[in-house]
């Protein structure tokens, strides 16, 4: 008991700063995987009655909840605000200087990309100082299968998924519309890429839309590790080497792995 006097002083009438960081204390707690008062009394550093005060206040508010043989979980107040934080943040503000230091970095040109069904839609486009001007643009959409940044959008789905999106992408007829130096990219061949793609988090573009143009892409995650977006950096083969290529994998995924971070992934 007279361990816990101290405390108990401090806390009769702490300072509003910290009872909120206390109070974000619990919250973080839980989120961590504290489900009773003892635990994260001692991730807090608090005595047991005040993580009680505490926990029943944010109970009360619904950013905890009490689940029986459970204990503390996040509540709902916190699903609605998480939520309501995401659409507030619009994407392609957020993602602006990502593509802007990318740019910077390359001199290629950067796309940010979003799924639409079965096609990539391109939201930025940060033209490239490196080669001719590609024909991607802002609001153009193109099927999934024959991009590297639609890839990337796909690196979740299915085996199954992938041959319908690569049937799908075919030209009419099946046939290439490609010249004959740049045939269209099997089933076989595109299954065997994707499943690399999938180990290594990031896709390519191995002039599967237009010849002489290559790009690396990554995708982009929020809170629920769901795949939401995609950027990719492109240029055509005089500057998109295979060897600038793999060193590009591990640029790319940084940023997007920072941008992932900001729409609350884990990452």
């Amino acid at each position: 008991m007279q361990e816990d006097a101290p405390e108990k002083t401090k806390d009769a009438a702490p300072t509003g700063t910290q009872t909120l960081l206390r109070g974000l204390g619990v919250v973080q707690a839980v989120a961590s995987g504290a489900r009773d008062l003892k635990e994260i009394a001692r991730l807090i550093g608090t005595t047991r009655s005040t993580t009680h005060r505490l926990a029943s206040c944010l109970v009360d508010e619904r950013y905890l909840r009490v689940v029986p043989q459970v204990g503390y979980l996040l509540g709902p107040k916190l699903i609605e605000l998480g939520f309501q934080a995401r659409e507030e943040l619009p994407l392609v503000s957020l993602a602006g200087p990502y593509l802007d230091e990318l740019s910077a970095l390359t001199g290629d040109t950067v796309h940010l990309g979003i799924r639409e069904g079965d096609e990539v839609l391109y939201l930025l486009k940060n033209p490239g100082r490196n080669g001719p001007e590609m024909r991607s643009r802002v609001g153009h959409r193109m099927p999934l299968a024959r991009t590297g940044i639609g890839k990337a959008l796909m690196l979740d789905d299915s085996a199954q998924d992938w041959q319908r999106l690569y049937d799908i992408s075919l030209p009419a007829g099946g046939k290439s519309q490609f010249r004959p130096q740049h045939p269209q990219q099997s089933w076989e061949q595109l299954e065997q890429r994707m499943s690399e793609y999938v180990a290594g988090g990031y896709a390519f573009d191995l002039e599967d839309n237009e010849p002489s143009i290559r790009c690396v892409a990554a995708p982009i995650r929020d809170a629920s590790k769901r795949i939401v977006a995609a950027i990719s950096i492109a240029s055509t083969v005089p500057y998109m080497p295979l060897e600038k290529m793999a060193e590009l994998i591990p640029l790319i995924k940084g940023v997007t792995a920072r941008l992932s971070a900001e729409l609350g992934a884990k990452v």
